[in-house]
């Protein structure tokens, strides 16, 4: 370096001179609600239970949906208030209400057991999602995810472990490898706050 200004007689800034700038880190819950919706999720947050069944009311009159398959109890008991109509069959066309085990906060997607999903696929599943969670359902990483569920489920660690990681439906895919596969869903969250 010091040749080079010699030769040329410029003054060249050193490395130390360059002011870097520093990108202050976003929170998990900024994190991931940015990469959600840059996949093309849909995001309602709700601070209230209230807002929940009305953001829920909203997305099912909004898309003209008569029903919606539900196969999670603690979901059923608790939107039975709602005007929405919920069956519990699978097999049923129709779009799924379901809760998950932890939101990625790194990549925006939405991870699954067979809690959720019982033994199903999720390309088997309706490609119209609502998903309820929880701020606490919130982690950095896969990894992280992986350790809570297997911490929250000591002893009987769930299986059919998957992630939706698009939310823009695909279906022009012409890779061949993903023929069957594609695990594209469009997708709303409501997202409470419970912290």
């Amino acid at each position: 370096m010091n040749f080079f200004k010699k030769l040329l007689n410029i003054a060249v800034p050193s490395i130390e001179e360059v002011p870097v700038p520093v990108k202050d880190p976003l929170s998990l819950d900024d994190s991931f609600v940015h990469q959600f919706i840059e996949k093309g999720g849909k995001f309602l947050y709700c601070s209230t239970k209230e807002e929940v069944l009305e953001n829920l009311q909203h997305i099912v009159s909004e898309n003209n949906w008569s029903e919606l398959v539900c196969t999670d109890k603690k979901l059923l008991e608790k939107f039975k208030k709602s005007e929405v109509s919920l069956v519990e069959n699978t097999k049923h066309s129709a779009p799924f209400l379901t809760s998950c085990e932890h939101l990625i906060s790194d990549n925006g997607q939405i991870l699954f057991s067979s809690n959720q999903l019982k033994s199903q696929k999720l390309p088997e599943f309706h490609d119209h999602f609502i998903v309820y969670a929880k701020t606490s359902q919130l982690v950095n990483n896969v990894g992280q995810g992986l350790t809570g569920i297997k911490t929250n489920f000591k002893g009987n660690i769930p299986t059919n472990i998957s992630a939706v990681k698009n939310y823009v439906l695909t279906k022009d895919d012409d890779n061949f490898m993903n023929y069957g596969s594609s695990n594209s869903k469009n997708l709303y969250l409501l997202l409470f706050e419970d912290l």
